[in-house]
């Protein structure tokens, strides 16, 4: 089986289902406090970015007034605005540009074979050689070899990462 097969076989989920997930987790968020919305938008920084990097900056803001605001319009706003961003499907250059801001937490601490195979993945993944699941379950163990809580927490990882086991930067080290 090659490489390109064995990747669409992998369960997959689809951009509604994600879409349907965040959307899921905010109706939880909505009844709550302003530290629940916090930590909402910090957890799905990525995801949303891969969506729409303008609307993540909206979203920050509407988050940061919340001294100005009441409560029910930063959470009437902020779900407006989480809409538009999650209805602008991601492309590969959004993506690639999550995965370099992702990559800016350990670029100083790869190796340089490391940072020679993160960017070989980018490249593959660029031109549609590999899928962003592929590529983000090659980051997904170097957060916790770094100890990365915050991307930990990321649902970027878990909704889009392939679930396959496997990684190059672990064989890469044990070399």
């Amino acid at each position: 089986m090659s490489e390109k097969q064995e990747i669409t076989s992998a369960p997959r989920l689809s951009e509604e289902n994600i879409k349907e997930y965040v959307l899921e987790r905010f109706e939880d968020v909505k009844q709550r406090k302003i530290k629940k919305l916090v930590s909402f938008q910090a957890m799905n920084k990525y995801m949303i970015m891969a969506h729409d990097q303008n609307e993540l900056k909206i979203l920050g803001n509407i988050v940061a007034s919340y001294k100005k605001i009441s409560l029910l319009d930063i959470m009437s706003e902020y779900e407006k605005h989480l809409k538009v961003a999650l209805g602008k499907p991601p492309t590969i250059k959004s993506h690639s540009n999550v995965i370099m801001h992702i990559f800016g937490y350990f670029s100083k601490n790869f190796s340089q074979p490391e940072k020679e195979q993160f960017f070989k993945l980018l490249n593959e993944f660029k031109k549609e050689e590999i899928t962003v699941g592929k590529i983000l379950s090659e980051l997904n163990p170097i957060i916790y070899r770094f100890n990365n809580t915050y991307l930990a927490s990321q649902t970027y990882f878990l909704l889009y990462s392939d679930p396959q086991a496997g990684n190059l930067f672990q064989m890469l080290s044990q070399k």
